[in-house]
């Protein structure tokens, strides 16, 4: 896949890594870049075409599709963290955490892959997370919503491979975004997140693990359920410690 005259959309593109995302596309050449989010007024980065789109709302990502026919990249970016338990938690934020993570995602797919094929085929990144593979108290809901999406991409990667479309899953630890500012620790710049996973669809790569927290959790996935979660205690309590 060739970035360099490419005509790209990226989801919650006015901050963090959809932002990212649509300064690393305008670097490589592309041609267009559609730069989307719920309030487009927040947009404020030069040199991209700015468009309206609530991904959790069908009739918002039709009319992206329809005043965006041109796309070859799709960026799945846009998400939502609640910090909500799956017991105790509220059930309408666990639900509205699917309903963007991987619902969300799901539809921008559906809506897309027809334009996609149109035009050769193309390319979608799914921005998941190493919490795809591993969840705690607080981050239930993102757990689910997020494995769930891992799922959704795996499905639809082996769907879209007859019409020609590269489907990258990129996983990450933190990024260094409005999303994890309570959290202490190192993190990946947005920028080099957005530059491994473009450098990964020009690689015609299925997965991206963005840092090395996230190669580590899945290297961990083929323990035990009671050794994996020792080693992430573990692991966990020397990256806070560090």
């Amino acid at each position: 896949m060739d970035i360099n005259n490419s005509v790209a959309l990226v989801t919650g593109a006015n901050r963090g890594l959809g932002r990212a995302f649509a300064q690393s596309l305008l670097e490589r050449g592309a041609r267009k870049v559609y730069a989307t989010a719920r309030r487009p007024e927040a947009v404020d980065l030069s040199g991209v075409e700015v468009l309206p789109l609530d991904i959790t709302d069908p009739a918002s990502v039709r009319a992206a599709a329809e005043a965006a026919p041109d796309v070859s990249i799709l960026v799945n970016n846009a998400g939502v963290s609640t910090g909500t338990d799956l017991v105790t938690g509220s059930l309408d934020a666990v639900r509205h955490e699917l309903e963007t993570n991987m619902f969300g995602h799901l539809d921008m797919i559906r809506g897309f892959a027809p334009v996609l094929a149109r035009n050769g085929g193309g390319a979608i990144v799914n921005v998941l997370s190493a919490m795809s593979w591993f969840g705690g108290r607080g981050a239930g809901a993102y757990h689910l919503s997020k494995a769930a999406a891992w799922a959704m991409t795996n499905g639809v990667r082996l769907e879209l491979a007859e019409q020609g479309t590269l489907v990258t899953a990129v996983h990450l630890g933190l990024a260094d975004t409005d999303m994890a500012a309570g959290w202490p620790v190192d993190k990946i710049s947005p920028s080099h997140l957005a530059d491994a996973a473009l450098d990964g669809v020009e690689a015609g790569a299925a997965e991206v693990l963005a840092d090395q927290w996230s190669r580590d959790v899945k290297a961990r996935l083929p323990l035990t359920p009671e050794d994996f979660h020792t080693a992430m205690d573990r692991a966990m309590a020397a990256l806070m410690a560090a």
